[in-house]
């Protein structure tokens, strides 16, 4: 099973970030092996939606380094916002928009949230918490209608 975990941590990962990818596919058919072998699934389960929720988070953890080091070229004259802006802006995230990061695990929305999470300075540990929230709730929601069809 650890080279299943692997590649579902891999894909979780890549599928997070700007590279299209689909984990979703992968965790459900874990998740149907597993409810058709002889092993403890509830273990298993726990095991498959953890591997996929961290995999996912750091995923998105890379584009909010991304976000970041995209502040670097705010000096340059083809930066597409003013110093201003970007200040006002990010004030306003980081009061109102930061819970929008609970809905990360949204397909092309979740990534574009994440970058411009980076973007926004929304500090790391707020910003991880509340993807960790939403990539969990997701691949929760997922494994529990896999094995809600089989049972």
């Amino acid at each position: 099973m650890i080279i299943e975990f692997l590649t579902l941590f891999a894909l979780a990962f890549a599928s997070a970030t700007l590279l299209p990818g689909g984990s979703e596919i992968y965790l459900s058919q874990l998740v149907l092996q597993t409810l058709d072998e002889n092993y403890s699934p509830t273990s298993l389960l726990t095991i498959i939606w953890l591997v996929a929720t961290v995999g996912n988070t750091l995923g998105s953890a890379l584009n909010y380094a991304l976000g970041r080091y995209f502040l670097h070229f705010q000096k340059r004259k083809w930066f597409p916002v003013s110093d201003k802006q970007l200040l006002k802006s990010q004030h306003w995230f980081q009061k109102y928009g930061r819970w929008s990061l609970l809905m990360s695990w949204a397909p092309i929305i979740g990534d574009a949230l994440t970058l411009l999470a980076g973007i926004m300075k929304i500090p790391f540990w707020t910003f991880f918490s509340l993807v960790l929230i939403g990539k969990g709730f997701r691949y929760a929601f997922v494994i529990a209608l896999v094995a809600g069809f089989i049972q």
